[in-house]
């Protein structure tokens, strides 16, 4: 490392094949459904639904969150049972989708409520760190990608592993029947295939997160830790 002055030995680690080989769990993906209505006719709720069909389907175990009741970011403590299902959900998954309507060209503020909720602990390691993460918008108009652009935005912010396929569905009052459920179309099958996607990432990805995730800042800050907490002197 004589070329590399700057390096901490202790904290450099060399990426090792071996340490992304095949880890079985013994249990189904587990996927978080998140979506941005609280409309009683909710087409991104119908979205999730159908994709949560398909996600079963797949082999997934999936769990829906639904944020009535969820107070504002802030607006409460985070003993709120809402807050404490949301966190606790969080931490369950492998894996998550997020639904959004487009609202005044972005994503819901019922949507980015849930995702401010999520606590940021020691100020870099996230919750959503290393999960995988599918985005979906609906519209009431033509098609549009502005709420899936900024999901991804954030899927990156909170260092998540978000899967390269999407789906917009664009004039989605025309896509579901009256009760709920979505019409064959182009736009079912994309749904199909994002689901799909996300399983296989998942799949790929579950064991072997928190070596991808795995840092060198991050280890170069815990080995200044460890040796400040032998000799303080190099605190």
């Amino acid at each position: 490392m004589s070329d590399l002055p700057n390096i901490r030995d202790a904290a450099f680690a060399i990426p090792d094949l071996t340490q992304l080989a095949d880890r079985p769990t013994g249990h189904k993906p587990r996927i978080l459904m998140l979506y941005g209505s609280l409309r009683e006719r909710s087409y991104s709720r119908f979205l999730t639904f159908e994709a949560q069909r398909l996600l079963e389907a797949f082999g997934a175990e999936v769990k829906v969150f639904h944020a009535n009741g969820l107070p504002l970011p802030n607006d409460a403590p985070d003993t709120h049972p809402k807050v404490v299902e949301l966190r606790e959900l969080m931490l369950w998954s492998e894996g998550q989708v997020w639904t959004s309507p487009e609202r005044h060209g972005a994503m819901s503020a019922v949507l980015k409520a849930q995702i401010d909720w999520i606590p940021l602990p020691g100020g870099s390691i996230r919750p959503t760190q290393g999960r995988t993460l599918a985005v979906m918008q609906v519209s009431g108009g033509s098609q549009s990608f502005n709420a899936l652009n900024q999901m991804r935005i954030l899927g990156r912010w909170m260092r998540m592993v978000t899967i390269p396929n999407q789906s917009s569905v664009a004039k989605a009052f025309q896509e579901f029947d009256e009760a709920g459920r979505m019409k064959p179309s182009s736009y079912y099958d994309r749904v199909v295939d994002v689901m799909e996607e996300l399983v296989k990432f998942t799949l790929v990805n579950r064991g072997i997160a928190p070596y991808l995730t795995s840092r060198y800042s991050e280890r170069k800050q815990d080995a200044e830790k460890q040796a400040a907490a032998i000799d303080p002197a190099k605190a």
